[in-house]
């Protein structure tokens, strides 16, 4: 029986949320207020420009970038027969245009948006624009999928042109819980729509509700035992109130944490955080993990390392890919890492080991509220999935790249970085041959090189200019920074 704890704490920069299954960390997210993500936020925009070629457009919605808006998300683009309407017949350079972001901004990529307004209410998601009355894939009783389709479309007022997407927690929901949330949601498009009237473009209509209420409308079910709340008086007293508003089920499962040690230090969540930004992860079989991030792919090697079985080989790895699987589903889940994923599992021998682990994997991802798709090992041995990408991940939010190496991961060496001085320093002697003496200002360990195993090739080159060569140590420079002055 899973037993879940929701951790929540509040300061006034940022609000983490844990998700504690069986004891076990098995959902982190991170918001800070200076770095609020925008999906979900509803947004008057102006068309910037229109792409035929590409069959999308720019649109300016008041951010530093202009967002991004394709073919297959402007709603009123579809036609009978499946197929687009081109995006130039529908949007002109100028046009006002209400859209939501479905994507936050990514490196250098803008927001993306879609025409297709949806407002989640804590049972219901409303679909304003759009008829269509649906069940979450995640409730998978057949019975229970039909009476809640047919509770809604009963409960749905005659006069409602919208639709309504039933949300995995409504599972058992009553008529009372429909009618409530279809008031509330009713409510907020009448605000959104009244402001789309009156604001110019562009303008913020709606902004999404911060972490702390996502989490309780989103993540507390029958499953959760407590909500742990490490914040200030102010802060859990709103929280109540958003509680018996909008989700009454979790009113009486709102605790204040009280320890002495700080909450996510005490279940040992800022160690996990620290894990989850490190490039190896070590297996309990003793393997390890190790994830390579860049903007194209996200790639995941798995190593048997010092796991070496009882019986053959074939068995060692096969139960580090067991373990791995479970372990990279997760790991997913704590960075949110999304686009492309390409696994390396160990090589293994016999179809149906691979089948088992491509097997556990599909097994560990169905808990992961962000969509996964899992295809089969490629003739190379590789197992390819994508995972939506909807906001940063964890690493994007907590670092950035080092100052030393531009985020390469790796740095010259000072024995790379001499041989480039002295090139540089013999091309700076021929643009001004006329300089009487050169200065070399590097960090200490070029500085101490040039001193001892270069310094014959630093004479060398001395006399080949016919000039003296100075060195000055700089303590402020990186590894890889240095200046060649002259007089």
């Amino acid at each position: 029986m899973l037993r879940e704890e929701l951790l929540i704490h509040c300061s006034a920069q940022e609000t983490r949320v844990a998700l504690m299954v069986n004891g076990v960390l098995e959902d982190l997210h991170i918001e800070r207020r200076a770095q609020r993500g925008l999906v979900g936020n509803v947004y008057k925009g102006k068309v910037a420009r229109v792409l035929p070629g590409m069959q999308s457009a720019f649109v300016d919605i008041g951010l530093e970038r202009t967002a991004f808006l394709h073919i297959h998300d402007i709603f009123t683009a579809r036609q009978d027969d499946g197929s687009y309407k081109p995006i130039e017949y529908i949007l002109h350079e100028g046009d006002a245009i209400m859209v939501q972001v479905s994507k936050d901004p990514i490196g250098t990529k803008g927001a993306r948006l879609t025409t297709t307004i949806s407002l989640a209410g804590h049972k219901l998601v409303y679909l304003p624009k759009e008829p269509h009355i649906g069940v979450s894939q995640r409730i998978e009783d057949e019975a229970e999928r039909d009476r809640l389709k047919a509770l809604i479309t009963s409960v749905k007022p005659a006069s409602e042109k919208g639709g309504y997407i039933v949300r995995t927690c409504a599972e058992g929901a009553t008529e009372s819980d429909f009618t409530a949330d279809m008031k509330y949601l009713s409510l907020l498009w009448a605000q959104i729509e009244s402001r789309s009237k009156t604001l110019a473009a562009p303008a913020l209509l709606y902004q999404d509700l911060y972490l702390e209420e996502r989490a309780l409308r989103d993540m507390v079910n029958e499953s959760t035992e407590r909500v742990l709340i490490d914040a200030w008086d102010e802060n859990i007293e709103s929280l109540h109130d958003f509680a018996m508003a909008f989700v009454p089920a979790a009113q009486d499962k709102l605790f204040k944490y009280t320890g002495d040690i700080p909450l996510f230090e005490q279940y040992g969540i800022d160690a996990e955080i620290e894990q989850a930004l490190a490039r190896r992860v070590d297996l309990k079989s003793g393997g390890y993990l190790v994830f390579d991030q860049n903007e194209a792919m996200c790639t995941i090697d798995v190593n048997t390392g010092g796991f070496v079985g009882k019986r053959d080989f074939g068995d060692t790895v096969f139960k580090t890919n067991l373990e791995a699987a479970r372990t990279i589903a997760r790991q997913l889940r704590l960075r949110n890492l999304g686009g492309i994923i390409i696994i390396d599992f160990i090589d293994m021998d016999k179809d149906s080991h691979r089948a088992a682990v491509l097997a556990e994997l599909q097994k560990a991802v169905q808990s992961d509220r962000v969509h996964t798709t899992i295809s089969n090992f490629t003739e190379l041995g590789l197992v390819e999935m994508t995972r939506k990408r909807t906001r940063d991940s964890l690493s994007h939010i907590l670092c950035e790249p080092c100052p030393l190496c531009g985020g390469r991961g790796e740095i010259k060496t000072a024995r790379t970085v001499c041989y480039e001085i002295l090139r540089e320093l013999l091309r700076e002697w021929r643009q001004y041959p006329e300089a009487r003496e050169f200065c070399i200002n590097a960090s200490q360990n070029v500085i101490d090189l040039f001193l001892e195993d270069e310094a014959q090739a630093l004479d060398l080159t001395q006399e080949f200019i016919q000039c003296p060569i100075i060195l000055e140590v700089e303590n402020c420079y990186g590894p890889e920074q240095y200046d060649i002055t002259f007089q």
